[in-house]
């Protein structure tokens, strides 16, 4: 079992749960909300990661975030290190890569909030942020966890835009997924399947969780309605 590898996984899940989940609600939010032109361009921009292989997105972080683009060399200057096979390229890759996976179950979680209960509100005299958090996000409570539980998965086991992304530097960018090719690769069966076996339990485990916990939530929230 790789651990340094598997922490690595976790730690880079984490940070782009906590990076993208606020990022997600505010975006959802105001598309549940607004209609404007080109609305459906802008949608369909943000589902592309769901049908674009990660790979072809993965050269494309590659090249132009790579020290050969004027962003690139922008952004080294910044940090102080080229983005390219360092974590933060993998944070920055893994956000962009999961933002479908969080944005759509939100927005649909926004967008079956009743009318009513916003306009509700606005008579009482509350202000959006209030509206927000004190009526809209218990409402929308379950795609939010929605979002966070496939995202965070999602990081866990993604492999082709993080080897293209960062490369298989072990301590750096070298997360479970990318682990388990190596051992393939070397035929160590043993560790490869101990490792997708440990992947398998967590997302059987997390997805049965967050699914019982849901529907808590769901019944919960009709019986307070009644």
């Amino acid at each position: 079992m790789d651990w340094e590898a598997l922490w690595l996984s976790i730690k880079l899940s984490s940070i782009t749960v906590l990076i993208l989940i606020p990022f997600a609600i505010m975006l959802s939010r105001y598309l549940a909300y607004h209609h404007f032109t080109g609305k459906s361009w802008v949608e369909a921009l943000i589902m592309v990661p769901l049908v674009l292989p990660p790979t072809v997105i993965g050269y494309y972080l590659l090249v132009g975030l790579g020290s050969q683009s004027w962003l690139g060399q922008m952004l080294e200057e910044l940090l102080g290190h080229q983005l390219v096979f360092h974590f933060s390229g993998l944070v920055v890759a893994s956000v962009l890569v999961n933002i479908p996976f969080a944005v759509q179950p939100i927005q649909r979680a926004f967008e079956a909030v009743p009318e009513e209960v916003r306009d509700a509100a606005a008579c009482c005299g509350m202000s959006r942020m209030k509206v927000l958090f004190k009526i809209e996000l218990p409402m929308v409570w379950p795609g939010v966890l929605t979002a966070l539980v496939l995202c965070f998965s999602h990081v866990l086991g993604e492999f082709g835009v993080v080897l293209m992304m960062g490369g298989n530097i072990a301590g750096e960018t070298k997360t479970i997924a990318i682990s388990i090719y190596d051992s393939v690769q070397a035929f160590d069966f043993a560790s490869a399947g101990q490792m997708s076996l440990v992947l398998l339990i967590f997302a059987v485990t997390v997805l049965a969780f967050t699914t019982s916990l849901s529907r808590r939530m769901g019944a919960a929230h009709v019986s307070r309605r009644r």
